[in-house]
């Protein structure tokens, strides 16, 4: 399936450097990116769906790394159904497992903790709520997993664990299973601060993170009870090879404070933003839009930065190839702009401002999801689709 977004005004890349596309254009085939460039060189009449982008802005879709999935489009733990779906009409098109720990009467066990990260994984290989890709299957780190249980999983496709839910002892007692995991190329988030939920450990502290290098210090401002101010400093500094995760459900003090210190020390590269949802703080379809409006208006992030901690950094910790506008790369886009009423001229303008913007338009593996969102104000220009110059859509729901 062929797809054009043509007539962007503004947009990021997803790139380091934060700069926006090569031109004002975008074409897709078979949910990839395959040209980028001028308005003037695309042909309607040559794809099956026209996007016009009516001087809007395009974003590589937000990825949110932080989200407790369970099974289905479903949380436990605040009891909502569809709250994937609804994600998506927030800009999120990519959710990153942190773990199946909601999943009611879980596991303990290793094998139990294999079988249900393998579960998981295999079950959102091809179910797409709202067309959103869903990274499953983060398993549990439990004592008595081995290097030989982590080839096993990562054999079967899982690629994702979780530190910080386990039957741990202290929290440096996971250093060797996280040594373990990571040498079977498993990326590993660590929870990082005050515990969050019945049975977990008190803290995690600094040392810990330092002791045991997970790649990803999970909800590091918190989770969503934050570390202390030198703490930060001492991850910041001394834990270079440790992503750090901003999350909309921790502390936003130390969000700022954290990022202030990246910026600092040249380490935006390490930035990401998340929700850490559903949680105890709910469920937030707009969570990655705030946390990008409130670390721009209230912190030192400017908007592009915020942009790139939601997108391309997080393709980068991650290895993902979404995240990015780039020939290549997976079609998953944002279309959004300052929402009516607002200060501000575009989308950007807007999370400066510390407004949301609206959503026009989401689109993934090349397909249009929606015309509408229904959980962000208006937008002030609202992109129009076409198929093969036939009359624009007005449906919420392109199927």
């Amino acid at each position: 399936m062929s797809l054009a977004i043509i007539n962007i005004g503004d947009s990021v890349a997803g790139g380091r450097d934060g700069a926006p596309i090569n031109g004002d254009a975008i074409v897709c085939d078979l949910g990839t990116i395959t040209w980028i460039g001028n308005t003037g060189d695309v042909d309607p009449a040559e794809h099956e769906t026209v996007v016009d982008a009516a001087g809007s802005t395009v974003l590589p879709g937000l990825i949110d790394s932080h989200v407790h999935s369970t099974f289905g489009d479903y949380t436990p733990r605040q009891n909502t159904v569809g709250f994937l779906e609804s994600y998506v009409h927030g800009g999120t098109t990519s959710v990153i497992s942190a773990s199946e720990v909601h999943v009611p009467g879980r596991p303990k066990d290793v094998e139990g903790v294999k079988a249900l990260a393998v579960a998981a994984n295999r079950c959102y290989r091809d179910y797409r709520p709202g067309g959103m890709r869903v990274h499953a299957g983060s398993i549990i780190l439990e004592p008595g997993l081995t290097l030989e249980d982590f080839q096993e999983i990562a054999h079967l496709g899982v690629w994702l664990a979780k530190a910080g839910f386990g039957a741990f002892s202290s929290p440096s007692a996971y250093a060797p299973v996280i040594a373990a995991a990571k040498a079977a190329g498993i990326k590993v988030m660590f929870h990082t601060g005050g515990g969050s939920i019945p049975g977990s450990l008190n803290k995690i502290t600094v040392d810990a993170l330092l002791e045991t290098r997970p790649q990803i210090s999970g909800h590091c401002n918190g989770g969503p009870t934050a570390l202390s101010a030198e703490e930060n400093r001492r991850l910041v500094t001394e834990g270079h090879d440790i992503a750090l995760q901003l999350v909309h459900a921790g502390n936003l003090r130390s969000a700022i404070h954290i990022s202030e210190l990246a910026l600092e020390q040249d380490q935006f590269h390490r930035i990401m933003i998340a929700t850490d949802t559903p949680t105890g703080t709910g469920v937030i379809p707009l969570g990655m839009l705030r946390e990008m409006a409130e670390l721009t208006s209230l912190g030192p992030l400017t908007p592009r930065q915020a942009v790139l901690a939601a997108t391309g950094n997080v393709a980068d910790v991650y290895d993902l190839n979404s995240g990015k506008i780039e020939v290549g790369r997976d079609a998953d886009f944002v279309i959004l702009d300052a929402p009516l009423g607002s200060d501000a001229d575009d989308a950007l303008g807007a999370f400066a401002i510390g407004d949301l913007p609206g959503i026009s338009t989401v689109i993934t593996d090349g397909v249009v999801r929606l015309t509408k969102s229904r959980n962000t104000p208006t937008p002030k220009r609202t992109a129009k689709l076409t198929h093969a110059g036939a009359p624009a859509l007005t449906a919420e729901l392109v199927h």
